[in-house]
């Protein structure tokens, strides 16, 4: 087992300096600006993901150290401000319904100049590739976080045969191989999955070099502070009172 867990932290370590390799060479700079470009324009950062991939709208919005002009959209909204029953969560059948997406977008909180982010390691599946279609149709700028190997091994299961690269106006890859493990078990048996923590990465790499953008410009980034240090309820509440009617908080 302490070979298992090296060789984990080994495969996360040499994709996690491939991303700051990335960074570091201006890779991620074509998804920073528009990050950048939509928030001075008074817009916010809509981060969807569906199945694991929910964990990175979950590092973009509302989290301590993040920037507070986000949403995170998921498919349990459909649920929680639309007419689908709890059941309907169940499984992986909202995940791949293209049908699903212009509910989704009637129950979230969407003005003109936002802009999406949307991560998916296959980038396939018809909720996703739906859903960043529509994003691009309403005019919006799309980022997408998938797994470049994986997406291009698998078939489309959109009508439309894209997958969520095809539609992105950037891609950043994610870095995990095909079918997401990064270990062999005697017989074949695949574990230790890496896309939640490239991804989680990739969310914070941006949520730092946007907030270094706007500091070089000698203006404050909105940012969260931890709820649990003094004055942190406060520092949060003012500045989510500026983007009041455009973010929406859940547990």
């Amino acid at each position: 087992m302490t070979n298992l867990a090296h060789d984990l932290l080994t495969q996360a370590t040499t994709r996690l300096e491939r991303l700051t390799a990335l960074t570091e060479s201006g890779g991620l700079d074509p998804a920073v600006d528009l990050l950048v470009d939509a928030l001075d324009a008074g817009g916010v950062l809509q981060a969807f993901g569906t199945g694991h991939s929910q964990a990175f709208a979950m590092e973009i919005a509302g989290r301590a150290g993040g920037l507070i002009p986000t949403n995170r959209i998921a498919l349990a909204d459909l649920v929680l401000y639309g007419n689908r029953d709890v059941s309907d969560l169940g499984g992986s059948a909202l995940e791949r319904d293209p049908a699903v997406v212009d509910e989704l977008f009637d129950v979230s909180i969407i003005h003109p100049e936002d802009v999406f982010l949307i991560a998916s390691n296959s980038g396939v599946n018809g909720s996703i590739v739906g859903f960043a279609l529509a994003v691009k149709e309403r005019g919006h700028k799309l980022i997408a976080v998938t797994s470049l190997e994986h997406t291009n091994s698998v078939e489309p299961k959109h009508p439309s045969s894209k997958r969520l690269a095809d539609v992105a106006d950037v891609v950043i890859d994610n870095l995990a191989p095909f079918g997401d493990t990064t270990l062999e078990l005697p017989g074949g048996i695949g574990v230790g999955a890496i896309s939640s923590i490239t991804s989680a990465f990739i969310a914070q790499l941006l949520t730092v070099e946007v907030s270094r953008k706007i500091s070089e410009r000698d203006e404050v980034p909105p940012l969260y502070i931890s709820a649990n240090i003094p004055e942190g309820d406060a520092h949060n509440s003012a500045l989510e009172d500026k983007y009041r009617g455009k973010i929406r908080r859940v547990a």
